[in-house]
């Protein structure tokens, strides 16, 4: 059983940072995708950025100013976020991917059987 836990969410002004952290058991950070959704109040999920096969990928809201790493030793996964906005106000959700070798879309949340429980982040103007 796969387990994820978010953390690093609060109440920032625009144009501040975040770092989230989700911590996951092991060895799931390191051999599956891992991926960052968020959830606006009345609003469906969306893709916000993902690790898979070696690569960063990010929603076309999060280049430039989003950034996503991992840390194989300590299993967890980090999303740098970088000049925060009011629209980034949200539920964010960490998820995995994991299932037998293939290819996924990283942007599609039904692909990923994992999830955590969330993390909220409020950006003020």
């Amino acid at each position: 059983q796969v387990q994820l836990a978010e953390s690093g969410g609060g109440l920032v002004q625009a144009g501040g940072s975040l770092r989230l952290s989700c911590a996951a058991t092991a060895r799931t950070v390191n051999t599956n995708t891992m991926g960052w959704f968020r959830q606006a109040p009345g609003k469906e999920r969306e893709f916000v950025a993902a690790w898979s096969r070696g690569s960063p990928y990010y929603s076309d809201s999060a280049k430039g100013r989003f950034t996503i790493s991992r840390d194989n030793a300590k299993n967890t996964v980090y999303l740098q976020m970088n000049n925060l906005k009011p629209d980034d106000t949200a539920v964010y959700y960490c998820a995995a991917i994991v299932k037998g070798s293939g290819y996924y879309p990283v942007w599609v949340a039904n692909e990923y059987n994992y999830w955590g429980q969330g993390t909220q982040v409020t950006v003020s103007s």
